[in-house]
């Protein structure tokens, strides 16, 4: 039986009910749409957004010099970038010219390093054994620049390799913002010294970036086509949209047609047994001079890298080998500074493109030491870890012939383990190991860069020709990574050069062992530490008598050096002693991973120091007191 509510109690409820919906209709609701109308005018803070910004790995929180790396720069911009980073770190850096190019402009060279501070305080501080320095500390122990380990990295010997530039660059903007905060990096600055060279083929490049098609030469004139003029038929913009794009016409007669997917990107080969619809025409541009031919002679028509003094052979054996050995300012400069500096040890070049990590020879036949191809190997075996899809390659063998190459002549010639990187791969578009295919590439401008990377195909009345179209990819587009790609494909071949880097010599004094043999007269053992991969003199150097080889001396104000030798076996003590200056001993190297030994007779008391002294390993000394001395 349902039970009857109390009408009373039911009109109660519903006088509350309408109290509480007034409430919030004439109370509640008025303020919050007020409120509502604020929110919708308020903007935030027009601060700068580099002061709330959380660092992803591999950067540093604090950026003296901001850099995009998402782009590319002239010759001006890469030279900006360095003076601002020289600006922000006078205590790592220095910045100079080692010359100039043919049409002037300077090559620069950032100097990268710890150095000594000037003493302002009249005390040093010196560092203990994993402490971290400040940038900018007045501390001392890092040693002469001119004297430690020096790592050469020039880029851009072909204009048109531009990221080759941007690489070099990083790569001097990277070590200064980590030195003091990454281990690795600090302990690179305080016992390294890097040479940065980001182009040495400025004319190149900023004919390359401002307008020109092909730059991968220098600029001096060269008559290309042997007609007595020189540079006087290059490509054009004939259309005047800003590129240099092909040429092609309809022509029932032509052997090409439109691909059925990506009409606007690419043109197939039609098969033997159809029509075509075009035939190809080349670059974009004109008969200037007048022969018959169209963009015969463009600017230069050289290569910088078959100009080097080593396996040199002339034009009608290696085109592009100019006149004789350094005959061009560019490869003269490079060459009077590594001669000026002894202590380089290692080298890298960067060139575009393909995903190679290539070393020397650069013909069949030619020089490389077995010893020293294995300490490539092995380098290089961790840079195709470091850098996917990049493989090992020895140039003559894997790639072509080189007569006169750069690399040749760092290591033939100067006997330095040097290797030269193809930037950038097209496999890192889909991170595959398999080369994409045209439709894979013409797939990925359509719906990665959305169409930017192809220029749409326009009408053009050509004065031979007639009636043609011209369009097509654009030249940033297959040998440069496009933006968003750029910055890892820095960061990656920065990261191998300094694991090469890493691997030069690093000499430590590790032990002094002092023996009685009677009154004032001792037998002292030093042992010599090479605790990295590379030798101290590569097995070519040691060859061809390159470098003067390593020394180890001793000294004392109370010592006579009676005799003295190296070491041939530690564990029976067998000597192989000097014939004359028994004060000083000559290593031919110190091996890499491994450690030499040497023996000293000596009669006196006090004190005394042993000091090694080696072109690409530095001055390293240690002090220590014979027995029964105070």
């Amino acid at each position: 039986m349902s039970q009857q509510i109390n009408p009373p109690y039911v009109w109660r409820i519903k006088l509350k009910t309408f109290i509480a919906l007034w409430f919030f209709l004439s109370v509640i609701l008025p303020p919050a749409r007020i409120s509502l109308a604020q929110i919708t005018e308020r903007k935030p803070k027009a601060s700068d957004p580099a002061e709330h910004t959380f660092p992803a790995l591999g950067a540093s929180a604090e950026q003296k010099v901001p850099v995009a790396w998402n782009r590319y720069y002239d010759h001006a911009g890469l030279g900006a970038i360095l003076a601002r980073l020289h600006k922000a770190f006078p205590e790592l850096t220095k910045l100079y010219s080692i010359g100039k190019s043919y049409q002037k402009r300077d090559i620069w060279c950032l100097e990268v390093t710890a150095r000594p501070a000037p003493i302002a305080t009249g005390r040093r501080v010196s560092l203990t054994a994993g402490q971290m320095p400040e940038v900018g500390s007045n501390w001392c122990g890092v040693g002469d620049p001119n004297r430690k380990p020096g790592m050469y990295i020039d880029g851009n010997i072909h204009g048109n390799e531009i990221q080759a530039g941007e690489v070099v660059a990083y790569t001097g903007w990277y070590l200064c913002h980590q030195y003091g905060r990454l281990e690795k990096v600090t302990a690179l600055l305080n016992d390294r010294v890097f040479y940065l060279l980001p182009t040495i083929n400025p004319d190149g490049r900023d004919f390359w970036i401002h307008g020109g098609q092909f730059a991968r030469s220098g600029m001096e004139p060269t008559d290309d086509d042997r007609d007595g003029l020189m540079d006087e038929d290059d490509c054009e913009d004939l259309n005047g949209d800003g590129f240099i794009a092909q040429m092609r016409k309809k022509d029932p007669q032509g052997r090409f047609k439109l691909h059925p997917d990506y009409p606007k990107y690419l043109m197939v080969r039609a098969r033997p047994d159809e029509p075509g619809q075009y035939t190809l025409l080349g670059w974009e541009g004109i008969d200037n001079d007048g022969d018959g031919r169209i963009n015969e002679d463009g600017p230069g028509g050289y290569d910088l890298n078959r100009n080097w003094a080593y396996d040199w052979q002339p034009d009608y054996i290696q085109h592009g080998a100019k006149d004789y050995p350094f005959s061009q300012p560019e490869t003269r400069a490079v060459a009077e500074f590594v001669l000026a500096h002894p202590n380089i040890a290692a080298s890298q070049s960067y060139h575009n493109s393909g995903g190679m990590i290539l070393r020397s020879p650069g013909r069949e036949g030619g020089p490389m030491r077995n010893e020293d191809e294995q300490v490539l190997v092995v380098i290089a075996e961790r840079g195709e870890k470091i850098l996917p899809f990049y493989r090992s390659m020895i140039t003559w063998k894997d790639l072509y012939t080189v007569w006169g190459g750069e690399d040749d002549w760092f290591y033939a010639g100067r006997g330095i383990l040097s290797f030269t990187n193809e930037l950038w791969t097209p496999k890192n578009l889909y991170k595959t190991a398999d080369q994409p295919s045209d439709e894979d590439e013409a797939a990925f401008i359509e719906y990665v860069l959305l169409g930017d990377g192809a220029i749409p195909w326009g009408e053009y009345d050509h004065p031979t020709y007639g009636k043609i179209e011209i369009g097509g990819q654009k030249k940033q587009w297959g040998r440069i990574p496009p933006s968003f790609l750029l910055e890892e494909e820095l960061h990656r071949n920065m990261a191998f050069t300094l694991y090469h880097a890493d691997m030069m010599p690093l000499l430590r004094i590790s032990d002094i062992e002092t023996e009685k043999l009677a009154d004032d007269l001792f037998r002292i053992w030093v042992t010599v530490e090479n605790q990295r991969l590379i030798p101290t003199r590569t097995a070519q150097d040691v060859a061809n008598h390159i470098s003067p080889p390593d020394v180890v001396s001793i000294r004392g104000d109370q010592l006579d050096v009676l005799s003295a030798g190296r070491v041939t076996d530690r564990f029976f003590k067998r000597i192989e002693a000097v014939k004359r200056r028994p004060h000083r001993v000559e290593l031919d190297t110190i091996g890499g991973m491994s450690a030499a030994h040497v023996q000293f007779v000596v009669k006196g008391k006090g004190s005394f120091t042993v000091t090694v002294d080696s072109a690409k390993g530095g001055v390293h000394t240690k002090s220590s007191t014979l027995p029964g001395q105070t």
